[in-house]
């Protein structure tokens, strides 16, 4: 996807009130990203083209949605209205291509990998012991991710529906699946491999709100 003066001209501003509102200098975003000041600097005033990690990298330490600076940056990503219940909206092909646009993970990375995953985990999710271990370390696992955002906020709406009592067990499966992903170490992308650790957890949040769609839709 290609980036347009303008858009890139957003996200300089974007990085600038950001700095600004959260009385960071640009030598301390530095520190915390490990990016260079120069290219920091260069980004923000719209002389060099940010890549997708330094956007997780900038996402992460300023607090930010990392879907704006998708945006911001120029990539084909549309946000959902204020007043949808969710702002979770990165398109899947926008997230598969920030994966393996980065030098940390394999180039034959693909969705196939994450569907299989998931389904090893729906009737997982169904069982007693599937049910138990997402209540018992869900919470736990969102609290070692210290994270905010739409990711987190959808992986917790996730968590109430199914923990509902009046939801069906095809919903009740998906969802499970994709908090069981979440949960356990078994990541196509490792989670210590930050900060790509989680863009797979994303897909498969996306990948489960899009069958959620689809079986809603099958029975309104």
């Amino acid at each position: 996807m290609s980036m347009k003066k303008d858009e890139e001209q957003n996200l300089g501003s974007l990085i600038k009130t950001l700095l600004r509102t959260r009385s960071l200098s640009m030598r301390k975003l530095s520190m915390l990203t490990s990016i260079d000041t120069a290219t920091i600097s260069r980004i923000a005033n719209n002389k060099q083209k940010a890549k997708p990690s330094h956007l997780q990298l900038f996402a992460h330490h300023l607090g930010i949605p990392l879907v704006k600076l998708i945006q911001a940056a120029g990539y084909d990503v549309e946000l959902q209205e204020k007043n949808s219940p969710s702002n979770f909206s990165i398109s899947i092909d926008t997230i598969q291509e920030i994966l393996v646009s980065s030098n940390h993970l394999d180039s034959q990375f693909n969705l196939d990998q994450i569907h299989h995953e998931l389904a090893k985990y729906e009737q997982f999710a169904l069982t007693k012991e599937g049910e138990h271990k997402i209540i018992e370390e869900f919470e736990r696992k969102v609290d070692r991710v210290s994270g905010a955002g739409p990711f987190i906020n959808e992986l917790n709406n996730m968590y109430a529906r199914y923990c509902a009592e009046n939801i069906s067990s095809k919903e009740r499966a998906i969802l499970g699946s994709v908090l069981l992903y979440f949960i356990l170490s078994t990541d196509i992308i490792p989670d210590y491999v930050f900060p790509f650790g989680y863009l797979d957890d994303c897909l498969a949040v996306q990948i489960g709100l899009d069958r959620l769609s689809k079986l809603t839709n099958k029975h309104p």
